[in-house]
């Protein structure tokens, strides 16, 4: 059996999570949070066991109550929508997400037309959008490219999505940058540093493994792109909530099996398949990849504030 490394937990997951367990412990219940805090079912199903309520909507928050929003950011309207229901909020989003927000806002107010490149129904991409609704179009495809107009080829942009495939948005941006040579990029490459990692640890997966397993939800875009990444490399992949996902018959004939998780998978689901196929004839495991992680996110200031008040 071989293992990822690194996989599962990413740092904005880290401080999504955590931010609910101090919410938890500083102001007790009820809590609420805006959707799922990250898109994984073992995770949420945990933090309800603790009393945590997740809601779709703020009308399900009673006014005055204290709501968290989820990693994956919201759209200004949302919070718009909590200030006027006197919501307490503590925002977990993701940092790297708030910058794709900022850039968004950025470019919008130039003037520019902004090409987002992302899933139209991902919470993170709505959130995004939800900053300059005029200015932003959303792109899932290379091909989506070629019908584009827009009212100044001299002035366009484009954001992505964090937790995207690079081969996916490397076609879209490269038909992007033919058509509009001089259409301006992120500062930065906008898929997040945990995205890159896992999609590398999974081809060095690809290039020895007969089957690859990804621990993860089925709404989690991530966990998903780590499935594609390992079909485009032509090997059979997988996306697993947890062992009861696995068919035996996957297996048949199988000699190495790869496993990794996405950034949103904590790593317990992970030993508990590692146990599973061990049983099943895969006692040896042996790790893939050399690329270390040490990246911190700090905590939003509701908490810090109120950490530093219960020292006080």
């Amino acid at each position: 059996m071989l293992l990822a490394s690194p996989r599962g937990f990413c740092a904005g997951v880290v401080r999504a999570i955590d931010i609910v367990n101090y919410a938890l412990e500083r102001f007790g219940l009820p809590l609420y949070v805006r959707r799922e805090i990250v898109h994984n079912k073992s995770v949420v199903n945990e933090l309800r066991q603790k009393g945590t309520i997740f809601v779709d909507n703020l009308e399900e928050v009673p006014p005055g109550n204290r709501v968290i929003f989820s990693a994956h950011g919201v759209s200004p309207e949302v919070r718009a929508e909590a200030s006027a229901r006197q919501l307490k909020i503590i925002d977990a989003t993701c940092p790297l997400v708030t910058k794709v927000h900022m850039e968004a806002i950025k470019y919008a107010r130039q003037g520019y037309t902004i090409f987002l490149i992302g899933h139209q129904d991902h919470d993170e991409v709505i959130g995004t959008l939800g900053e300059a609704p005029d200015a932003i179009r959303v792109l899932i495809s290379a091909e989506e490219v070629d019908s584009l107009e827009v009212p100044d080829p001299a002035k366009v942009a484009y954001l992505t999505q964090t937790t995207l495939s690079l081969n996916d948005t490397k076609h879209i941006i490269d038909r992007l940058k033919q058509k509009y040579p001089e259409i301006r990029c992120p500062a930065s490459e906008d898929i997040c540093y945990a995205t890159q990692n896992r999609q590398s640890a999974v081809l060095e997966l690809a290039m020895e493994a007969e089957i690859i397993l990804v621990v993860g939800s089925a709404n989690s875009s991530n966990s998903r792109r780590l499935v594609e990444v390992a079909k485009h490399q032509g090997v059979t992949a997988y996306l697993i909530d947890d062992i009861d996902d696995i068919q035996p018959e996957w297996l048949t004939g199988i000699r190495t099996v790869g496993l990794t998780a996405g950034a949103s998978a904590p790593e317990g689901l992970v030993e508990t398949v590692i146990r599973y196929l061990n049983d099943l004839g895969y006692p040896e495991v042996e790790t893939i990849g050399g690329i270390r992680e040490d990246v911190e996110f700090a905590l939003p200031s509701e908490l810090m504030r109120a950490q530093g008040a219960s020292r006080e």
